[in-house]
């Protein structure tokens, strides 16, 4: 059986595991423990994400607060406004056209940013 598992495409291999779980899941009706593992993820994956731009922010914070302060409140406000659209959308979703607009923030908000952070590393003659 070991060899038969071996020789097997891994594409399919890994289909056949997934329609296994998929299977288990539906016989034993584990349906809602699944909603509570994912709510658990998402979670998990904002907070990491959260940790990993707090240790980006910590590494630069002395070259931002040589900044200009309209450098700075831009920078900030725009870091600031875009996780306030992830939140918004995380806590309250966004069907239709509000997903257009939650991208649109998310768009304009970094292009701010990395405007702010061009101009200010751009060392002109």
């Amino acid at each position: 059986m070991r060899a038969f598992f071996g020789r097997m495409n891994p594409t399919l291999r890994g289909l056949l595991i997934v329609a296994l779980i998929a299977l288990v899941v539906v016989v034993l009706q584990l349906e809602t423990t699944l909603s509570v593992i994912s709510a658990l993820l998402s979670i998990a994956f904002i907070l990491a994400i959260t940790f990993f731009v707090y240790l980006v922010w910590r590494e630069r914070r002395a070259e931002i607060a040589a900044w200009s302060l309209r450098a700075r409140v831009t920078f900030y406000g725009a870091a600031l406004l875009i996780v306030t659209d992830i939140g918004v959308r995380w806590w309250k979703g966004s069907p239709g056209l509000q997903l257009l607009a939650f991208i649109g923030v998310i768009v304009i908000c970094a292009v701010a940013m990395w405007r702010v952070w061009r101009d200010q590393h751009r060392y002109g003659i």
